[in-house]
């Protein structure tokens, strides 16, 4: 036996708040990310101010935020009541502290922890509070949530609400850059489920009136809807439904309390049940499930008293109970779709026709599939999953209890020399590796059928476990990870068209990504520098000067797996693939992989003539 490690007083340590989030960050926050994902620390970060100025809006305090992003900095500024000035440090660097314990004070309120701004402070390299209420002002200065300044109260005439400015820490959340685009998404989900509610942006402005129902219309493209949004609300509940006419799967926006609920939970269980309940029982047919929700994309908003999250990052309710009159959420939510939307097809026969005729499709199609559904499973067991195709990880994002199943991760790769390298370096517990064999095939315009018969899709689907649904995802980020050549390009754009033509609920909810690997090595005997553009190479050679050594990597196999380590750990860069609302799915494939050859062809030689006059004067 090996010696034994002593155990003692002395290793038993107290930490204060702030020693324990910055040690812990992700029991807090999630995972912590580059800000390259939607659910990376940095927007959790803005997300937990943001909430607290939302429940001010609730209770019937303030109807605009105000939010300034420029760089690495933020500004977020309510009108609403105030915190007291009295505990405005506590409220902000003391655990177990605000008023939403309070609930005379805040009312069907997210954040009932008091967790959410401390984790801010505590993660931020300065941040800054500021309340104004009953004439006064005061405000106190944090660093690394240590306190360097509290003011005395001072008069003002300002308008009455609290005002946080904050820098995410750098020493933590490595190379990190906010992407506006992910702050817009999650200002719109606010506007949505708080009608009357304005959010300014670096000066633009986000409104709803519509509620859900405008949610959809910017979700979808109404060329792609089998008919009108269906749109429904009751006491404490608002539903938006639709089918779209070429979408395979189902897709949920479901939110609590104004939280965006990204895994779903209680709520979202009793809704996809509750539509099948009201549909069976309005048509008299007992419709399969499956067939009854193909192509649905909807959303729930519901509020309850004191929710109950499965993590601090509130993705996933667990409550059973409404609150106040103790009614279930599932008995709520059924009893809710089976008298509105009943009633509502009752009032709409030609809507009601069409979701069956949709129902009818989906049923048959099924049907078709289900031999080779068979046959596909038995083919992906004799293929040995999860020993040839796949180097599997130890963690998932169904693990809702691990602090690192966001950073659950597949590469997909093609070759043994890549496949290789990345299997050998990267990390077992969050990071799997999937190998194609080839190119894919080119699925644009085929039916689901393709999934089954081809292979390395039907192997692809397995792995990811999205067969039945996207809910069942097993990893938080898909990585496109392929040579920056020609061929590898070729099959970037293939698997997209997977996504695209089957799932494309994966990029619209920000799983899909592209692995960004260096084009260039300069190093000398003293510093190595990795290089992902031309401008980069010649910055390092300015750097180094004299006669360093040069390496083009031409291909993912020749970067050895020690290198590798560096590329996929935490100075991992990665591109997020998103849709431009603008363009249908439908659009966008045709152009990149139908028949357009002239206008493709066009397309391509403008843009690489662009790149090569960008190069051209780089270089020179």
């Amino acid at each position: 036996m090996g010696k034994s490690i002593s155990y003692t007083e002395e290793n038993i340590r107290s930490l204060d708040w702030r020693e324990h989030i910055r040690l812990r960050p992700g029991m807090y926050i999630g995972k912590l990310g580059d800000g390259s994902s939607p659910d990376d620390g940095i927007y959790i970060l803005l997300k937990e101010i943001i909430d607290n100025c939302i429940d001010e809006f609730v209770m019937g305090a303030g109807k605009s935020i105000d939010i300034t992003i420029k760089d690495q900095n933020v500004s977020v500024r309510d009108f609403g009541r105030g915190i007291p000035q009295g505990k405005l440090v506590d409220v902000v660097s003391k655990m177990n502290t605000g008023g939403k314990y309070d609930t005379r004070a805040f009312k069907k309120a997210v954040g009932l922890n008091g967790v959410g701004t401390k984790a801010v402070n505590a993660l931020s390299s300065d941040f800054r509070v500021e309340s104004f209420r009953d004439d006064k002002y005061k405000f106190a200065l944090f660093e690394d949530g240590n306190l360097l300044e509290e003011s005395n109260l001072q008069s003002s005439s300002k308008r009455k609400g609290t005002k946080v400015i904050f820098r995410p820490d750098s020493k933590i959340f490595k190379n990190f850059k906010y992407r506006l685009e992910y702050v817009e998404r999650m200002l719109k989900n606010y506007v949505y489920l708080n009608p009357g509610l304005t959010i300014n942006l670096n000066g633009v402005k986000y409104y709803s009136e519509n509620g859900l129902k405008d949610l959809l219309v910017d979700q979808t493209n109404s060329e792609d809807l089998l008919y009108p949004i269906i749109h429904l609300k009751g006491t404490d509940i608002e539903v938006a439904i639709t089918h779209s006419k070429t979408q395979y799967s189902e897709e949920y926006y479901s939110f609590v309390n104004g939280q965006y609920t990204t895994q779903g939970g209680t709520h979202q269980s009793a809704f996809r049940e509750g539509i099948v309940k009201t549909f069976r029982e309005h048509y008299g047919k007992n419709y399969e499930a499956s067939d009854i929700r193909k192509s649905i994309i909807s959303a729930i908003s519901i509020k309850v008293m004191e929710p109950v999250f499965e993590s601090q990052t509130k993705t996933k309710l667990g409550s059973t109970e409404m609150g106040g009159d103790l009614q279930s959420v599932r008995v709520h939510i059924i009893d809710f779709l089976n008298n509105e939307l009943d009633n509502f097809l009752h009032k709409n026969p030609e809507i009601s026709e069409a979701i069956q005729k949709k129902i009818i499709q989906a049923e048959k199609e099924r049907k078709e599939l289900s031999g080779i559904k068979k046959l596909a499973r038995d083919r992906a067991k004799k293929a040995n999953l999860h020993n040839k195709k796949l180097r599997d990880c130890r963690v998932h994002l169904s693990d809702l209890k691990n602090e690192n199943r966001l950073n659950s991760t597949l590469f997909i790769t093609e070759g043994d020399s890549a496949s290789g390298s990345i299997t050998k370096s990267r990390d077992v517990n969050t990071q799997a590796v999937f190998s194609l064999r080839g190119k894919p095939l080119n699925c644009y315009g085929m039916s689901k059928k393709i999934v089954y018969e081809n292979e390395e899709f039907n192997l692809l689907q397995s792995a990811l476990n999205i067969e039945e649904s996207i809910e069942n995802l097993r990893y938080n980020n898909i990585v496109i990870a392929t040579d920056a050549d020609v061929d590898g390009m070729h099959i970037r754009l293939l698997l997209i068209t997977f996504f695209l033509q089957f799932f494309p609920e994966l990029i619209k909810e920000g799983h899909l990504y592209i692995l960004q690997t260096p084009l260039f090595r300069v190093r000398d005997k003293k510093e190595t520098i990795y290089c992902y553009s031309e401008e980069e190479r010649n910055n390092a050679l300015n750097k180094l000067k004299g006669k360093p050594e040069i390496t083009r990597f031409k291909g993912l196999g020749e970067i050895s797996p020690d290198e590798f380590k560096y590329f996929i750990g935490e100075n991992i860069k990665l591109d997020p693939v998103m849709l431009d609302k603008e363009t249908t799915i439908e659009k966008l494939l045709d152009f990149y992989m139908g028949k357009n050859t002239m206008s493709r062809q066009e397309f391509i030689i403008k843009n690489l003539k662009v790149e090569l006059d960008l190069i051209d004067k780089k270089t020179n």
